[in-house]
């Protein structure tokens, strides 16, 4: 096949890669990548992304990882650039660079990593739709299920380009290219989760050599790319636009690739944050974190979030897992794709939102029995329309609780919340095991979430906190452990 040759080479290629994953679990992901690849990551002083080295033979396993949103693989990396201070001189520096940078490893991983996605799409080719009539694609990268989606993360960032937690009055900003002068584009987008978008490619299945620009047949083709800047810091004399303008202009005259915004073969990434500039391709086209889910809601949680939610709460072989405000299903789905020996149970008050999440779990179905025809198994998951108050679980019957809680924006309100919150951590008491019971839960209504803790202190113990930005949003995922002692309220309970 074409890419058998790419496959003989990645057997002693060695990649460096880079990962963007959610704030806040960086560590998350990093324990995660030791685990299934046995590789140390570092986590970049740059939130929100992790590098590893693996050999290029890995990259499927990679691509499995349940933690990271993009993944790219990185031509070179500096960890402390020196930036002149005129932004003619500057921008030059970076046009300079190109020449300079070690592409023909990198290409050759970027090469293996396409020949295993058109092994993976070979029975969907038929399939591809034209691009006009393709499904429009939100921030995240993925087109929209029935409900088309508009997620928490992809509207802010729409509204808030440069939605980043203040470190220090920076300013960050992030562009992919703009059809400027020699036609590499730029959009402001947030810099935090600097999601990659891309569209399905139908152009570059052909069995295309990035180093030289020549097809398998020997056939020249010329390979389209856009660059994609991310720039974060005060000190820098340009702006993201120029930077991916000029960079992207020399890249096009080094390979003579044809510029090109929406339909490209390739993407260049450069990230600058602060004196650390990191050059590399991207290798997802659409970003992982929305692997499960294919109807959404208002407030979809990321897949990657409710993985490292999921994983703070180290969930134990025959663990019973409630989210008993599922929304369209994101955690508990992805809980019974990672840790199907436990069971867990989704519930929502909202009968639209049961919908979306049982067709979300008839979709995992699906996936699972086209994997594996032979025996298609079920998922240990249930889900069921019930009031966060008046749960119809016994008392001390659930180990882990893990939840979205809403906060107060998009669903619910701040007022709602001081009245919600103290009254779902007590019935969240109840129904959990005394002493070993645990709970993770994700809110931005901070304030309103301490004063309700404080007034379950006798059955709630904060144990961790992590901090996260969920869409430009400053958020908490807070880690509670049960105590032993029984809630204040007996109530009648079968």
């Amino acid at each position: 096949g074409p890419g058998a040759g790419a496959a003989q080479e990645g057997a002693e290629l060695a990649a460096v890669i880079g990962a963007t994953v959610p704030t806040g679990f960086e560590q998350t992901a990093a324990e995660e990548v030791q685990e299934k690849l046995g590789s140390a990551s570092r986590i970049s002083r740059d939130r929100g992304k992790i590098y590893f080295e693996v050999p290029a033979r890995s990259l499927p396993q990679v691509h499995r990882l349940r933690s990271v949103d993009n993944l790219f693989v990185v031509v070179q990396e500096f960890k402390d650039y020196q930036f002149k201070e005129n932004k003619e001189d500057a921008l030059k520096d970076l046009e300079d660079l190109v020449k300079k940078l070690p592409w023909t490893d990198p290409l050759k991983v970027w090469e293996l990593n396409n020949s295993l996605k058109k092994r993976k799409t070979k029975r969907k080719k038929h399939n591809l739709q034209s691009p006009a009539s393709r499904g429009k694609l939100s921030d995240g990268g993925e087109e929209g299920g029935a409900d088309q989606h508009s997620t928490s993360d992809q509207e802010d960032c729409a509204q808030n380009p440069v939605a980043v937690e203040p470190t220090g009055g920076q300013d960050a900003e992030n562009a992919q290219g703009v059809a400027s002068r020699n036609g590499v584009e730029e959009e402001e987008e947030d810099n935090e989760q600097s999601d990659v978008k891309v569209e399905e490619q139908t152009s570059s299945e052909s069995g295309t050599k990035a180093g030289d620009g020549q097809t398998g047949e020997g056939e020249a083709k010329v390979l389209r790319f856009r660059v994609t800047c991310n720039r974060a810091g005060d000190k820098h004399s340009f702006t993201s636009n120029e930077a991916a303008r000029d960079f992207g202009g020399a890249v096009q005259e080094h390979f003579h690739w044809k510029a090109d915004m929406t339909n490209f073969d390739v993407e260049v990434l450069l990230n600058i944050h602060n004196n650390e500039v990191v050059v590399g391709i991207a290798l997802t086209e659409e970003s992982l974190h929305r692997r499960n889910i294919t109807h959404f809601g208002p407030t979809t949680l990321r897949s990657t979030l409710a993985y490292g939610m999921l994983r703070l709460c180290d969930p134990q072989p025959t663990d019973i897992i409630v989210d008993p405000m599922c929304g369209t299903g994101a955690i508990p789905i992805e809980g019974a794709a990672e840790w199907p020996y436990c069971y867990h149970i989704a519930g929502d008050n909202s009968p639209q939102a049961v919908k979306r999440a049982a067709n979300n779990i008839s979709s995992l179905l699906r996936k699972n029995e086209s994997k594996d025809s032979s025996a298609a198994l079920g998922v240990p998951l249930d889900v069921i329309q019930w009031d966060i108050c008046n749960l119809p679980l016994r008392t001390g019957s659930v180990d882990v609780v893990v939840t979205d809680m809403p906060f107060g924006k998009r669903i619910g309100s701040k007022k709602k919340n001081w009245d919600l919150y103290p009254a779902c951590l007590m019935e969240m008491g109840r129904i959990c095991t005394p002493g070993t019971g645990r709970a993770v839960l994700l809110t931005q209504d901070k304030k309103c979430f301490a004063k309700a803790l404080s007034r379950v202190g006798h059955i709630w113990r904060r144990a961790q906190t992590v901090w996260v930005n969920v869409g430009g949003l400053h958020a908490a995922v807070y880690l509670l452990r049960r105590t032993w002692e029984s809630p204040d309220e007996t109530r009648a309970c079968w």
